[in-house]
């Protein structure tokens, strides 16, 4: 019951703060999601998969939970406990850093602010790890094969998303500047010498 509690909670605030941001960006005149809505090609293949993906693994965690279904390994569900609870963390504050620039999907002819301070000199995508974090901290706390395979998904189109869509919009439109932090800064944890 203690871990149904924990990752309730650390879903409500991780998906409540995902939410929250987009309204606030809404009320703004700022279009947040936009997976799928500016690609095309393999781009927009990759944004759609991601959402559908995301939605899904959403209601397989919820089943998951209440299903009360997991590995009886006390040190992996605590373990899953502290990254699911760490990637909220990580979440927020990149979030927070990216401030009026944070976006799900690509704003094609909306001009955005290159991000590199704060949380964003270690990592070019900590809000991913966030998302990393949290649905591998629900897998050790409430595995089945169900929910690994649909995280697993989510997880490679969210690299995907990384990789083949924001990276090229980022070099595209921060040209030298993004070239120049992605010389220092790897893509997930770690500054470059």
């Amino acid at each position: 019951m203690a871990y149904q509690i924990i990752v309730v909670l650390t879903m409500l605030v991780f998906y409540g703060v995902y939410f929250i941001k987009m309204l606030i960006q809404h009320r703004q005149g700022i279009q947040t999601n936009l997976l799928g809505k500016e690609t095309e090609g393999s781009k927009k293949f990759i944004e759609v998969t991601l959402k559908i993906a995301t939605y899904i693994v959403l209601v397989v965690e919820v089943v998951s939970i209440f299903s009360n279904t997991y590995i009886d390994s006390v040190w992996l569900r605590i373990f899953g406990a502290i990254l699911g609870i760490s990637g909220v963390g990580i979440f927020i504050v990149s979030v927070l850093t990216m401030r009026d620039s944070w976006r799900a999907g690509i704003p094609k002819d909306k001009k955005t602010d290159l991000v590199t301070s704060g949380i964003y000199a270690y990592s070019r995508n900590p809000a991913f790890i966030g998302f990393d974090f949290v649905y591998i901290g629900v897998i050790l706390m409430f595995f089945n094969w169900v929910l690994f395979a649909i995280t697993l998904l989510a997880v490679a189109m969210l690299h995907l998303q990384i990789v083949n869509v924001e990276e090229d919009f980022l070099i595209t439109t921060f040209g030298d500047d993004y070239l120049a932090y992605r010389k220092k800064v790897c893509r997930y944890i770690g500054r470059k010498k």
